[in-house]
């Protein structure tokens, strides 16, 4: 018979993420970014001018996955990418002032997701625990 596909913690996730990452699509829409997109300026929002490899890494992305989306950031105008002083291997990623200005904006949508799936502030704070250990375990 093999495992049930609903009693499975990898198939949970999965499934909630790709729904949570749906119900962002709309709320992103006036800021013209993408699920993936809105993740790099959370994490340029908590420590702006970093590196691409400490961008890639805060998030769970490769470096390959990133050029991408920084592209489009970079177009949006939401951000720079400029060679590292004394090492032009590397790329600075920096919000720019509008990229600064969508912090609002953000929260709202932050917000808004959340009341969206029904969870309790409370509850909210378990899951996050809760994924955060199961990531930290299979790291």
């Amino acid at each position: 018979m093999g495992p049930i596909l609903t009693e499975q913690i990898c198939y949970t996730l999965y499934s909630t993420s790709s729904i949570i990452t749906q119900a962002y699509r709309s709320l992103l829409k006036p800021l013209n970014l993408t699920y993936p997109q809105f993740v790099v300026m959370m994490a340029l929002w908590q420590k702006d001018s970093v590196s691409v490899t400490e961008l890639a890494t805060t998030i769970g992305l490769s470096k390959p996955t990133m050029t991408p989306l920084l592209k489009r950031l970079e177009a949006l105008d939401y951000i720079t990418r400029e060679f590292e002083p004394g090492d032009e291997r590397q790329k600075c990623i920096s919000l720019t002032q509008q990229g600064q200005s969508l912090v609002a904006d953000a929260d709202s949508i932050a917000k808004q997701a959340l009341c969206a799936t029904g969870l309790t502030n409370n509850e909210a704070e378990q899951l996050i625990q809760l994924c955060q250990k199961i990531r930290v375990s299979l790291s």
